[in-house]
């Protein structure tokens, strides 16, 4: 009789183990190594594997690969949406002071729309919520008629952490493009578990990270369109579109990629099983 395994986990909200294929492909590029910016053949063979991770990442969004900017976490990628996108319509506007989220967000989230309000000049507006954690789209479409000429950006998460609550993005997203306001999703708990297409209307930037779903820690992605202004979050070298300088995890990359494929090949009876309030 096979010995059963000792070893039961339970807390996939937080963190996932790493599936076998992933933890694979970032042991055999940890063992390659190369730095995906040398030009030399091992440099070259670490920027194939990255980009090959990019691409099976940018497959499960819906996403072109040159629209995903890889980073070290959803973390890293909430702040790069919401900063980047705050700065770049500041910039261009310094009227655009109005950040619309809603009080269930990630702290990746909350807390970063709280620094730009304390460092920044930011203006909160907080969007009301129904008993099960949902934003009502005619609470931000109310929001939206009366500031809109101020709005700097709308963050929504996609599916809670906490509840499991899958917001109406795609009527969100609807709202903010008639309005012309850009909207920052994050999908860090709905990537992998539900259908996530970021190429729906309206979504400007969109976080995802690889631990959710059987990728390795430190890794993430952001979905950042070329037709999106953001300004950069790190300077010196111009890897990541000149938006996030950095030499940039080939492994964490490769074992992304892998975890997602992975995945959403299974994603149908996964996503059935989702214990989720409202609709996608």
């Amino acid at each position: 009789m096979a010995r059963m395994s000792e070893h039961v986990y339970m807390d996939h909200a937080a963190t996932t183990d790493m599936l076998p294929e992933a933890l694979e492909a970032f042991t055999e590029q940890v063992r390659r190594g190369g730095n995906p910016a040398s030009l030399h053949s091992g440099g070259r063979a670490a920027r194939m594997a990255l980009e090959i991770g990019r691409e099976q990442v940018a497959l499960g969004m819906g996403a072109e690969p040159v629209e995903v900017i890889l980073t070290s976490g959803g973390t890293e990628a909430d702040n790069m949406g919401i900063l980047g996108l705050y700065r770049a319509r500041r910039a261009a506007d310094p009227a655009r002071t109005v950040v619309v989220l809603s009080p269930v967000e990630h702290h990746a989230v909350t807390e970063t729309a709280q620094w730009l309000e304390k460092h920044e000049g930011a203006q909160l507006e907080w969007l009301p919520v129904d008993e099960n954690g949902r934003v009502a789209p005619e609470s931000l479409r109310e929001t939206l008629e009366r500031v809109a000429d101020r709005v700097a950006l709308v963050t929504v998460m996609w599916a809670n952490n906490e509840v499991g609550t899958v917001q109406p993005i795609a009527e969100i997203g609807e709202i903010c493009a008639s309005f012309d306001v850009p909207l920052h999703v994050d999908a860090v708990q709905a990537f992998g578990s539900i259908p996530v297409n970021a190429h729906l209307t309206g979504i400007s930037t969109l976080a995802v990270s690889a631990h959710k779903l059987g990728g390795p820690v430190g890794v993430g992605a952001l979905y950042a369109p070329r037709t999106v202004k953001l300004e950069p979050s790190s300077y010196g070298g111009g890897q990541e579109r000149d938006v996030r300088s950095g030499t940039v995890n080939a492994a964490g990359a490769a074992a992304f990629g892998a975890a997602a494929e992975s995945v959403l090949t299974d994603q149908p009876p996964r996503s059935s099983a989702w214990p989720v309030c409202g609709t996608a």
